[in-house]
């Protein structure tokens, strides 16, 4: 059922009904978990939340902003005490439009004159609103609600005021017929002397909501036989916060520890709980590819590259883009995503990659080897759900999780969009060609070479792929048997693919774009960009 539905419901039920106020998302949730059917956004407790008075110094978009919180944490009603609209018609009906927008169920406004004052504070000098101008602004945001159960409820302050019975008739029927959904007859009396006489000769003309904050002793059966529709407890949770958080903050202050206070509050695993804690845990089980998974991953970083002095003396895997080496954007990258158990295999300069959040594995022999000898030193790594990736590539985030989620035993990534030059490139053939029908899903490798002609080609390796457990086995085994080759020290990556595709399936998941391979200084500058 909607909000607006629910909140109607309400307002318009044989029964008396009561609305609990909130400040928050935290104190929504409370409310709502007490079993309240709806909430009051009071303007006092957010405006004193927010630790400013209650005399609009909070802007109308900050209250916004609270009251979005609110609606989103909880699936009760709210309706926000609007105070005079903000503003004019044009103000009030704009608020309106935004509390639709954010499902809040309905408003509140009081015909007094913007910025408002709290009622409880001065009242008998606090002028009223003009009453023909104020039906103006009931108008106006009846005119612009689209959710036709979307509630406004004028509130009078006539009582307040000091201007009587016959005013506080007088303006609520106006304000009855300009449109309101009900009425709001406020009082500071402590006792409902005000309530009862204006019920009497109100009658059940249209819905009665009011506020006992001054009042609260009149036993509630006494609202139910006045007919009033709605009571608002207005305050009641922001004044108990204070009151618990003045104990504690004093008791703490005083004996300077918490053993005192401890077994008073609730323990922190209670607020993980309102929070939502564990609706996130399942999520991340559903939504997050490391989630439930021991992911690992080997960063082949042994080379010097060829970017003359910028390689001198270190390894291209420490170039800088915008400050940061490129080694160091793979680990947040991997971080980011939850794999935290790195192992970067070193060669070149070895010692200037200091293992920090990471384990090393140190090819000696880089000089006469290639990239497969160093991915063979880290082979102990492979164990299933691992993430292999050269040292000197950067990619998107988005890349890494797409390749993560996918459940094939080996998987590539390829980009599509490869330019074809001069240089040897991991140039890739797939049984099907890429095709925005084939996004997000896998084709099957057929080879990788750097000799491949134009008509074969269907993309470029980038340098990044995973193996499941039992993918991690198959490597292996390739590994093993390709040892045993007199030039097994010069095979590359490419061999490795190849040897396995003629056995077991490789899958190639395309991308287009959003990543670059550092081989020259243009490429260091287009990085940046990535």
């Amino acid at each position: 059922m909607k909000k607006t539905t629910q909140l109607k419901k309400l307002i318009n039920s044989a029964e008396l009904e009561v609305l609990m106020e909130a400040h928050n998302g935290l104190s929504a949730k409370i409310v709502e978990e007490a079993g309240f059917k709806g909430i009051w956004g009071s303007g006092l407790s957010i405006s004193a939340s927010l630790g400013v008075r209650d005399n609009n110094e909070a802007s109308w978009t900050q209250v916004l902003e609270v009251v979005e919180f609110m609606s989103d944490a909880t699936s009760i009603p709210i309706l926000l005490d609007g105070d005079t609209g903000y503003g004019n018609f044009n103000n009030a009906r704009r608020l309106v439009k935004k509390l639709e927008q954010r499902q809040i169920a309905g408003v509140c406004i009081e015909d007094k004159l913007f910025p408002k004052t709290n009622s409880f504070i001065g009242s008998e000098k606090q002028p009223l609103a003009d009453m023909d101008e104020f039906c103006g602004k009931i108008k106006a945001m009846k005119d612009s609600q689209v959710d036709e159960e979307f509630i406004v409820v004028a509130r009078v302050e006539a009582f307040i005021a000091g201007w009587g019975l016959r005013e506080a008739l007088r303006r609520a029927e106006a304000y009855r017929k300009a449109g309101a959904d009900a009425i709001l007859m406020h009082s500071k009396k402590t006792d409902a002397s005000e309530i009862e006489a204006f019920m009497k000769e109100w009658g059940q003309n249209h819905p009665v909501i009011i506020v006992p904050t001054k009042y609260y002793s009149v036993p509630t059966d006494q609202f139910k036989d006045l007919g009033v529709s709605v009571a608002i407890w207005a305050n009641h949770n922001l004044r108990a916060a204070i009151a618990a958080m003045q104990r504690a903050s004093s008791e703490i202050y005083e004996n300077e520890t918490l053993i005192n206070v401890e077994g008073k509050i609730v323990p922190v695993k209670e607020i993980f709980r309102i929070q939502g804690a564990e609706e996130l845990k399942e999520a991340e089980k559903k939504y997050l590819p490391t989630a439930g998974k021991k992911v690992n991953a080997v960063i082949l970083a042994a080379s010097q590259g060829e970017l003359h002095e910028l390689t001198e003396d270190i390894p291209k895997t420490l170039l800088k883009v915008n400050g940061k080496p490129l080694l160091s954007m793979q680990i947040d990258s991997f971080n980011r995503i939850g794999i935290k158990d790195l192992c970067v295999v070193r060669g070149f300069a070895k010692d200037k990659i200091k293992p920090i959040n990471f384990s090393v594995i140190d090819n000696n022999d880089f000089a006469e080897t290639k990239e497969l000898y160093s991915f063979y030193m880290a082979r102990d790594k492979i164990i299933g759900d691992t993430v292999i990736s050269f040292g000197d590539i950067i990619f998107k985030d988005f890349i890494l999780n797409d390749l993560l989620n996918d459940t094939n035993d080996i998987t590539i990534i390829v980009d599509a969009d490869t330019e074809i030059g001069d240089d040897y490139q991991d140039f890739v053939a797939t049984k099907i060609p890429y095709s925005k029908k084939l996004y997000g899903k896998t084709v099957e490798f057929v080879k990788m070479a750097g000799d491949l002609t134009v008509g074969e080609i269907n993309g470029e390796f980038i340098g990044l792929w995973k193996v499941t457990q039992n993918g991690a086995a198959i490597v292996k085994e390739a590994l093993q048997q390709l040892a045993k080759r007199d030039d097994f020290k010069q095979l590359m990556l490419a061999d490795l693919f190849n040897y396995i595709s003629a056995k077991h399936p490789i899958a190639v998941k395309f991308i287009r774009g959003s990543w670059l391979d550092v081989d020259t200084i243009l490429d260091l500058q287009k990085a940046g960009d990535i």
